[in-house]
């Protein structure tokens, strides 16, 4: 599986130039929420000397930089690329400042598609500097087809699906993992995409798999952990999203879930990049559920939702809508908090109360 290039501990620079908000910079904004003790600063030429905090929503106290000497003067051991634009290609007009942290001695970390290895500049200061670049969406190289063979596991299964991409799967998971941890499941979060094996320092970045093997790798997944108690699966595309589409049905049949959380973004009415109506949560549902049954007899037992665009009197408005409209429950677990009604449903859906 993708791991980490070393055990030391990291001290990173994010490096976002003009792209610092929760959807361009995702990466960055995972990365300092669930890893701030890792975090020098935030190098953004456009964004330097703001407020993180008023800009993302966390990272409090964690400055934002002009350039890579500011960001070096804070002792980093590590430049981490924070975006993660639609195709995954690296801007091209940051060659030159990684080349320049690599000679300052930091190592490399990348989620982008274009793998930094495999661009001769790179690769060659890399060498010259004796620089380690991890470039996080490289499958392992010995991925096969799917046996059918999760769904047969002891191990609980919950997967993230959602009616978009980039709303918030793989945030739902990590909150829910966090308070199964304190109830006492034995409950580990599964990560399936760049950010995620960033955090996790684990997992297998599904949409750099061949699509015959996503499957497979999904289903890896779960059986290298089958003794847990209970898995938190991080989601990835959506199953109505014309580009990311693949990488959704190959999820949820090689993980065999069985529960899914459907995360949802109530402002949007067309998918993200690729311009399509986003359907009726209860047909989303009845969709997810229908698919997943096809492997493994699944059911959706509660609601993940991001209400960042909203206000806070509009957000309450729209849980209690959700919550009437589809009957279960739902919850903005960074607004809200309230992760624990999540888990709740999880629980009384295995028919299982650990304590709170």
């Amino acid at each position: 599986m993708s791991k980490r290039t070393s055990t030391k501990k990291r001290r990173m620079v994010i490096l976002t130039h003009g792209s610092l908000n929760i959807w361009n910079a995702k990466t960055a904004v995972s990365v300092i929420r669930y890893r701030p003790e890792e975090i020098a600063c935030v190098l953004d030429k456009e964004a330097a000397g703001q407020d993180l905090y008023k800009l993302v929503g966390t990272g409090k106290g964690i400055p934002i930089v002009k350039n890579l000497k500011e960001a070096l003067a804070l002792k980093p051991t590590t430049l981490m690329i924070g975006i993660a634009p639609v195709g995954g290609k690296l801007p091209a007009s940051w060659k030159k400042e990684i080349v320049e942290a690599m000679k300052a001695g930091l190592d490399v970390i990348s989620g982008l598609h274009s793998f930094l290895n495999d661009d001769p500049v790179l690769a060659k200061a890399a060498k010259q500097y004796k620089r380690k670049i991890w470039d996080v969406r490289v499958p392992p190289d010995d991925l096969d087809c799917s046996k059918n063979i999760a769904k047969d596991t002891k191990c609980k299964r919950v997967l993230a699906v959602g009616s978009d991409c980039n709303l918030g799967k793989m945030s739902v998971m990590l909150e829910m993992t966090k308070e199964a941890k304190k109830r006492g499941w034995d409950a580990e979060f599964v990560a399936t995409g760049q950010t995620g094996i960033i955090i996790a320092d684990s997992g297998i970045p599904m949409d750099r798999t061949i699509s015959d093997f996503t499957n497979g790798a999904s289903e890896r997944l779960v059986l290298e952990r089958k003794n847990r108690e209970i898995l938190f699966i991080e989601g990835q595309g959506a199953i109505g999203h014309p580009a990311y589409s693949a990488v959704t049905l190959g999820l949820i049949h090689g993980c065999a879930p069985d529960a899914m959380v459907m995360c949802h973004c109530p402002t949007r009415k067309v998918t993200h990049s690729v311009e399509t109506p986003i359907p009726p949560l209860p047909f989303l549902i009845d969709l997810h559920e229908k698919l997943a049954g096809l492997v493994c007899p699944s059911k959706v037992v509660a609601i993940g939702l991001n209400t960042f665009e909203m206000t806070e009197a509009d957000a309450k408005r729209e849980v209690e809508k959700v919550e009437a409209e589809t009957g279960l429950p739902a919850t903005d677990v960074y607004r809200f908090g309230r992760t624990d009604k999540l888990v709740d449903a999880v629980e009384k859906h295995y028919g299982i109360r650990k304590g709170k």
